[in-house]
């Protein structure tokens, strides 16, 4: 890698594992290693078996090995960057922030101040460790503008993401994070990674997934979770 530039990590991918994902983590760290990214995040809602399997074989794809969730909040989404254990589900969203901590992980705010797709409201937002200021799947660049002036007067540091569901929105945005003395990817760790996420300098990269692809999405993602919500009712 050049002397300037950091590692691209896509922060935000979902596999299998959750409700709205169908891409096994095997082809997942393939595609992120042929497109040229230096790590991915796997995400899923409230599910972090394949995220912990992807952590684990990255180094084999020349990939960095991170684990995470994204964790349903009382108060909306929260991604939980570089954590091997599960926050609860369903906790306030403070509690939540605080529990990733403790398990030694960054709390980052996915497509903030959108209900639809339960991101954290504005008067919520509180003090994260990052915001998505870029995020692939919006339907405008509307939201994601918004977020961006807001990180900047919070002093919140602003990531990107794909938010991606299938291969082919993997790395269509992703986060530039500079690690001093880090050379390759066999240099950076995934504390390093969360440590750095705390800093408000970065550079983000991103292009919107096209608007027909974000509405079909969306109307699947619903029937999907619906039945995915009514088979972890009957589990119980």
């Amino acid at each position: 890698m050049e002397e300037d530039e950091g590692f691209k990590v896509d922060m935000h991918v979902h596999s299998e594992g959750s409700f709205d994902g169908k891409e096994p983590v095997e082809l997942i760290l393939e595609q992120a290693s042929d497109i040229g990214l230096d790590a991915i995040v796997v995400t899923d809602h409230d599910e972090i078996d394949e995220s912990l399997e992807a952590a684990e074989k990255a180094s084999e794809y020349g990939l960095i090995g991170i684990p995470g969730v994204e964790v349903s909040t009382m108060h909306g989404h929260l991604l939980a960057i570089g954590v091997e254990e599960r926050p609860e589900e369903g906790m306030p969203y403070e509690d939540t922030i605080e529990k990733i901590r403790e398990l030694g992980g960054a709390a980052v705010v996915p497509h903030p101040f959108q209900r639809s797709r339960h991101g954290v409201r504005k008067k919520n937002v509180g003090e994260p460790d990052a915001i998505e200021v870029y995020n692939s799947w919006l339907l405008t660049g509307y939201r994601n503008r918004r977020t961006k002036k807001f990180a900047r007067r919070r002093d919140i540091p602003g990531v990107a993401a794909s938010d991606a569901h299938s291969l082919a929105t993997i790395g269509r945005a992703y986060t530039d994070i500079k690690i001093e003395g880090a050379d390759s990817v066999e240099d950076v760790s995934a504390d390093d990674v969360v440590e750095k996420l705390r800093e408000s300098d970065h550079d983000i990269h991103g292009r919107r997934v096209p608007m027909y692809k974000s509405i079909g999405h969306f109307v699947k993602a619903g029937v999907r979770k619906t039945k995915y919500s009514v088979k972890r009712i009957l589990r119980r």
